[in-house]
């Protein structure tokens, strides 16, 4: 890290960023975690119901191939997964359209109402955090968080190169 040329206030100001980012963070696992609890799924399931939901949103079919895949796990994983979450209520399974060998997967409503109520609610307290900024503040965190996005990006390429 390059410290040269930075004031104390500087090093201090960007000490108190990383720290309320590390916290943020905290904060964003606590509200999965309870999401998870109040839905009584693990953080996986969460992640494939998620899938499921931006599939409905984007009019798409997903498999349990293509979910297995997403989701880095077994096909066999998948499936005790899958079997779970019918079996809870959360996801159907309908024949594929267009591959009669294979099956689709769908959310169900009452999951897709509970899960939307919850972000619904997170993403109201971060909307309102964003509305008390004014248009410059905004301006100056859309272009932290893309230049942090875009940097760890970069980051994350060298580390998988060789």
């Amino acid at each position: 890290m390059d410290r040269a040329g930075m004031s104390p206030m500087e090093l201090e100001q960007i000490d108190l960023i990383m720290a309320q980012m590390g916290r943020l963070r905290a904060v964003e696992r606590k509200i999965s975690q309870a999401s998870q609890r109040f839905m009584k799924l693990n953080e996986t399931d969460m992640r494939a119901l998620r899938r499921l939901i931006v599939a409905k949103h984007r009019g798409d079919f997903v498999t349990p191939g293509q979910l297995a895949k997403y989701l880095n796990v077994s096909s066999a994983s998948v499936t005790k997964m899958l079997d779970r979450l019918e079996k809870g209520g959360h996801l159907t399974r309908h024949p594929h359209p267009q591959d009669r060998r294979s099956q689709y997967l769908q959310i169900t409503a009452e999951t897709h109402l509970a899960a939307r109520e919850q972000v619904g609610k997170i993403h109201a307290v971060r909307f309102e955090a964003a509305r008390r900024l004014s248009v410059a503040e905004r301006e100056i965190v859309i272009r932290y968080l893309a230049e942090s996005a875009d940097d760890l990006e970069s980051a994350m390429i060298s580390l998988d190169s060789p």
